[in-house]
């Protein structure tokens, strides 16, 4: 179990079977006692996640062979250390994160109670107070689930329960949680990293230990008033210009000269199958090994002292899972691109569809004060002005690795097998980036082609050696998320690939990419940061929004 060897899983739980007589006993001794090991040798630093997770496959295997027995003799179940409910919430369709601390946390003697996604406020506190939780665990990617998380513990406040609230997910953060969430809720919440740090957030939260308890609860308390007080600092010293002067400081470029090349081809076009094995060669690993909390680049991070050995494991083991299912075609990916005339006006990007319509794509624009001869960027602005009487153009696109994932993901749970239903779903998330990469080079040099003299490597592309950008909306230089409902009408992407938006602009499949092109040659990469009101107001006006769904979709953005 320790070696998370699981081919003989069957045999040895049989022959312990046959020493401790009852199944109960097997997994109360044997089993537990390599579980508690595994945890203890991960929080020692140890051993690391991709084994830790072959070891709860044992686990889970050999649980799963002597169910039957325990039933026979309804023996119950194994004790624990604590009933834990897990949810990613209303609106968000992403879980890998979710299902490894859940997988963890089960490796250290924990009951897990995992609802899936989407699942709204009321459903996760009704599930909640049935079980008779000891601790609630809500996790989100995209940025409005932020703001679901500080409802859901607003809601808990309101029905006066009592149980510690965990919070977790790339996009939340001590600093959101310090601010928006803690206030909302008394009783503790906590922001949890990763997986490596739940385990021990969770045993401090349930230790019998009344005073172990207290100086966790109160050294999370101190740091997120440091936290807060830090925040406060430096929003007294950073200086926010009103958008008018913001604006008078735009990027400058001179349309004069500069030379647009004329497209090849314009209007949507449709890839309903892109062979798995052409994305293979466009795969980024480096946030494959981030998705396992394995710290390097790739290719580096195979001969890293620390982490090499294991990362080799896993990369072999990627490997072998990708190539047969490029054999078995169990994953399928798809594309749709657009290419259109278009302008900007202001801060907004007016673009002729098909049918000629015009449609007004928004964009922020950076509002703290710059050094001297550095601008305040807007996407907008790597677009001509209308009044330039230049014909300029934009791309867009959406794409997916994703469909087959759902169905082969619940293969490998009917198996026990969490390491392979993570490894697909990791897979699955590198291939879609890999599409995005395979299709922005299509555009650059067949369809836009206005690099059709490009020649790069997988390293270079990675790197962005390319000219251009393909920003997408929810990321920083493009914050706000539903513009991806005006690119799925621009694009018709749903009709065209398949894949759909939640009412958050969570993208489902899950593995997805979907975002803008712009080819201005000094077009690049930025960070919005923060806005002032006055610019949430302006867009707001812009996008015909109430004040509450200004603060809906601003919120992450708005000092």
């Amino acid at each position: 179990m320790v070696k998370g060897i699981s081919e003989f899983v069957v045999a040895d739980t049989t022959e312990a079977l046959e020493k401790f007589k009852r199944p109960l006993l097997v997994i109360e001794g044997p089993l537990m006692d390599g579980m508690n090991e595994v945890g203890d040798l991960f929080g020692a630093g140890k051993m690391f996640l991709p084994q830790v997770v072959k070891s709860a496959r044992v686990m889970k295997q050999a649980v799963g062979y002597l169910t039957p027995f325990m039933e026979a003799e309804a023996q119950g179940v194994a004790k624990t250390k604590g009933k834990i409910l897990l949810a990613t919430v209303k609106g968000d369709v992403h879980d890998i994160g979710k299902n490894i601390v859940g997988v963890v946390l089960a490796c250290n003697s924990y009951e897990i109670v995992d609802m899936g996604v989407m699942v709204p406020c009321d459903k996760i506190l009704d599930k909640a107070i049935e079980i008779n939780a000891d601790i609630v665990g809500l996790s989100g990617l995209i940025t409005p689930s932020l703001d679901e998380m500080v409802y859901v513990a607003s809601q808990m406040q309101k029905r006066g329960m009592k149980l510690p609230l965990l919070i977790g997910g790339a996009t939340t953060s001590k600093l959101h949680t310090a601010i928006k969430i803690e206030h909302e809720y008394e009783e503790p919440v906590i922001h949890v990293l990763d997986a490596s740090r739940a385990v021990g957030v969770v045993s401090n939260l349930l230790s019998e230990d009344k005073k172990l308890r207290a100086d966790f609860l109160q050294s999370t308390r101190d740091e997120y008033e440091r936290v807060r007080i830090q925040r406060q600092n430096r929003n007294a010293s950073r200086v926010l210009l009103n958008i008018e002067d913001a604006r008078k400081n735009k990027l400058q470029l001179d349309w004069k000269t500069t030379i647009h090349l004329f497209q090849k081809k314009q209007g949507i076009f449709r890839f309903p199958n892109i062979p798995l094995e052409i994305l293979k060669d466009y795969l980024d690993w480096t946030p494959f090994f981030q998705s396992w909390e394995l710290a390097g680049k790739y290719p580096a991070i195979l001969e890293d002292k620390i982490v090499g050995v294991e990362a080799k494991k896993l990369f072999v083991d990627a490997n072998i899972l990708l190539d047969k299912i490029i054999k078995e075609k169990s994953l399928q990916a798809t594309a749709v691109i657009g290419l259109f005339p278009a302008n900007n006006i202001g801060d907004d990007i007016e673009v002729r569809s098909n049918e000629n319509k015009k449609i007004q794509l928004h964009h922020l624009r950076q509002q703290i004060k710059k050094a001297e001869g550095q601008a305040n960027f807007c996407l907008a602005d790597y677009i001509a002005p209308k009044e330039s009487n230049k014909q300029d153009y934009i791309g867009a696109f959406a794409v997916s690795a994703g469909f087959g994932v759902d169905e082969l993901v619940k293969y490998y749970e009917s198996k026990h097998d969490d390491y392979n239903a993570i490894l697909v779903k990791a897979l699955a998330d590198r291939l879609a980036e890999a599409c995005a990469e395979y299709m922005h080079k299509k555009v650059r040099t067949e369809y836009w082609a206005y690099s059709t003299n490009e020649s790069l490597s997988n390293e270079e592309l990675i790197t962005e050696k390319y000219q251009g950008i393909r920003p997408a909306p929810g990321y920083p230089a493009c914050p706000e998320h539903t513009e991806k409902q005006i690119l799925w009408n621009i694009l018709d992407v749903e009709e065209n690939t398949g894949i759909s938006l939640t009412d958050s602009c969570a993208m489902f499949p899950t593995a997805a990419v979907s975002g803008w092109y712009f080819s201005h040659p000094d077009s690049k990469y930025f960070g919005i940061s923060e806005i002032e009101k006055d610019q949430a107001l302006d867009y707001a006006e812009r996008k015909n929004w109430t004040a509450e769904e200004m603060k809906r979709w601003l919120g992450a953005v708005m000092g």
